[in-house]
């Protein structure tokens, strides 16, 4: 079960896709396998890059399935719904499969920091004993949490074990609730995302790891253990070899269309399909992809 302690690299995991639109559940297996052998110490499945709007409540339950038998690292389920009754299904469902916790965002309906609470009150009603993670992502709910605000949830929801803070900016935010938790408060993990753009900053500010989608985890997995070992000149000069990637990777409404490339490149997936709606990349971003790539490999060499 998920707890506090979780660290490391969470990946947010795509959801593969055949040619025609249907889920590919033989490269589901191959996805897991290449993400465990690149470092993860765990994965997040169904969530907002891994399109799973786009998927039916059987097709959901059909990718848990698939995912929690084949890894063996921890498995968190992105339940967010818009209505409680499906989110608590799913998550049921998700749990009963084997799955280690669930993570829920709030919808964007939500306006003031009393409504916020009391939605966060409500999930972990509705969840019961089930371990979940709050997702803090702004820059797409439009719902902005403040520290105080995440601390009352942590106050009131004992079943919050981990925020996923993908605000930005945000480094002052996980600061203020690592000050807190060092004066008292309740300590929770803390993974982020923003597709690994400021991992190196996250972490001197007290993250305990990624919680993203970056196609390359393996950086993200050296960033972690460097900066764990105290080598912060070693981990970002790493970190640096990978940035143009990480800053193409990170365009809005690309973004997905790229990770994909980039890992049925690496023979992470058999294809690179978004299900629709959603657009495949142009020959040209292709080989824009293909020359950085190829700069960050001469960067790595280098490095040694």
């Amino acid at each position: 079960m998920l707890d506090e302690t979780a660290k490391g690299v969470f990946t947010i995991a795509v959801t593969p896709f055949l040619p025609d639109g249907a889920v590919d559940f033989d490269s589901v297996d191959r996805m897991v396998d290449f993400y465990a052998e690149h470092g993860c110490t765990g994965l997040t499945i169904l969530g907002i890059m891994g399109e799973a709007g786009k998927l039916s409540a059987d097709e959901s339950i059909a990718v848990v399935r698939r995912v929690v038998a084949r890894a063996q690292v921890p498995v968190i389920v992105g339940v967010s719904q818009p209505g409680f009754a499906a989110m608590q299904s799913l998550a049921a469902a998700s749990m009963d499969a084997g799955a280690a916790g669930v993570m829920v965002a709030p919808p964007s309906t939500l306006r003031t920091d009393d409504q916020i609470v009391g939605y966060y009150r409500t999930v972990a009603q509705m969840l019961g004993e089930t371990p979940w993670v709050l997702q803090d992502f702004p820059l797409v709910t439009g719902v902005q949490i403040a520290p105080s605000v995440i601390l009352r949830i942590l106050e009131d929801c004992p079943t919050c074990v981990m925020l996923k803070h993908e605000d930005w900016p945000g480094l002052d935010k996980i600061s203020t609730l690592r000050d807190a938790s060092n004066a008292g408060s309740r300590r929770i993990s803390i993974l982020c995302g923003n597709g690994g753009q400021f991992l190196t900053e996250e972490m001197g500010r007290g993250a305990d790891g990624a919680m993203t989608g970056f196609a390359y985890p393996e950086m993200m997995a050296e960033v972690v253990r460097l900066h764990g070992a105290g080598d912060h000149d070693r981990m970002q000069d790493i970190f640096d070899a990978y940035l143009p990637l990480v800053r193409y990777e990170s365009q809005p409404g690309a973004g997905l269309a790229i990770r994909k490339y980039i890992l049925a490149k690496r023979g992470a997936i058999a294809h690179a399909t978004l299900r629709k709606p959603g657009a495949d990349l142009g020959p040209r971003a292709m080989a824009e992809v293909d020359r950085l790539i190829a700069r960050q490999e001469a960067r790595l060499a280098a490095l040694g």
